[in-house]
């Protein structure tokens, strides 16, 4: 299954409801979950951004699902990064010219 690395960053109305934080991962937990994927990992974290949310999904549309969902709630902005295990970027780098 692909893994994604989202980077997600609170926004006002987030930051303001702070407390149900908790709450709305484990919302997030349970809606990759029902779309056939798993979480991997989850960090509070300091500087740029609040929070890292890693998981795997079914495939790329599942997850774009998944995390639009996620923030079309209004309480993060997301960024998100596809990742590659250290076998798919050998053969990745294996494949060049």
């Amino acid at each position: 299954m692909p893994t994604f690395i989202t980077l997600l960053r609170w926004t006002d109305q987030g930051v303001r409801a702070v407390k149900e934080s908790p709450q709305r991962l484990d919302a997030a937990n349970r809606a990759v979950q029902a779309a056939g994927g798993k979480t991997v990992g989850f960090y509070m974290v300091l500087g740029d951004y609040d929070m890292v949310f890693i998981t795997e999904a079914r495939d790329d549309e599942s997850y774009a699902r998944i995390i639009l969902g996620i923030a079309s709630l209004g309480n993060v902005r997301t960024t998100t990064l596809k990742a590659f295990t250290e076998e798919e970027y050998r053969r990745i780098i294996a494949g060049l010219p």
